[in-house]
């Protein structure tokens, strides 16, 4: 063994195991489907959803689909979190996370339906679809994440003159970052799932090769999609860990 892979050697030792991992398996699964895709024969049905120019575009739009869910989530479920968690506002907490659970007690597909009735179909009902399915591990990990945080901690940044925003800022939120994050993770990789589900109403999505493969039995659509929203979904799992890693406080993580 070289000094230089020696060194490689330790500071993979020195990461999770997942950091590194989960990368080889994305890398690993992406190879053999792209093998498989560029030797496979497609019928003149097949090569209409997986041409690569269509294809691209329907994972394109998979993608904006999840993001902008996940951007509106993020944006509604941690600010909501933090709130919760104040003193005067503690108690609409069991309120808040009993309405957010909703989400995740309705079936999906029923949830989406649901929606088209208020807001038709299309791109913005599967929007609104996702976001309610998606925001309570994320709202929920904000409020455990900073319940967490030690209340000496937060006494002794208030004794030394810190302000209750910036001891929130400077103190509850970095500690709590591990929690949270974990939450956003949960969120992103239920949204990239969950966004499937979406072609039953309209929007663009990777659903689109899945339904299609059931409704016509074409195993080569069913299979295109099915593994190509799981790469998504351990693509953005993996990039929320390295998200995890690098946010974490060094002496938490």
């Amino acid at each position: 063994m070289t000094a230089a892979t020696g060194t490689v050697a330790r500071r993979l030792r020195r990461l999770p195991v997942d950091v590194w991992f989960e990368p080889l398996v994305i890398l690993v699964v992406g190879a053999i489907f792209f093998l498989w895709y560029a030797r496979t024969t497609f019928t003149s049905t097949e090569s209409a959803q997986l041409e690569w120019a269509v294809l691209w575009g329907t994972i394109v739009d998979h993608v904006i689909l999840t993001v902008t869910a996940a951007a509106i989530v993020l944006v509604i479920a941690i600010p909501l979190g933090i709130l919760l968690t104040r003193p005067r506002l503690t108690r609409l907490t069991p309120i808040a996370v009993g309405i957010a659970n909703i989400g995740q007690a309705a079936p999906a597909v029923g949830l989406l339906v649901l929606f088209t009735f208020a807001f038709g179909t299309g791109f913005r009902t599967a929007v609104i679809g996702l976001v309610v399915y998606a925001i309570l591990p994320i709202l929920q990990n904000t409020i455990v994440g900073l319940r967490q945080v030690d209340r000496r901690v937060i006494e002794a940044a208030r004794g030394i003159g810190y302000s209750g925003t910036r001891t929130l800022i400077q103190v509850e939120l970095p500690l709590a970052v591990p929690v949270i994050l974990n939450g956003v993770r949960t969120a992103l990789v239920i949204l990239v799932g969950t966004a499937t589900l979406s072609t039953f109403i309209g929007a663009t999505s990777l659903g689109t090769l899945i339904t299609t493969g059931i409704t016509l039995f074409l195993p080569k659509l069913l299979i295109a999609g099915a593994v190509l929203v799981a790469l998504l979904a351990m693509i953005i799992d993996w990039l929320g860990r390295l998200v995890e890693l690098v946010a974490t406080p060094k002496g938490l993580s």
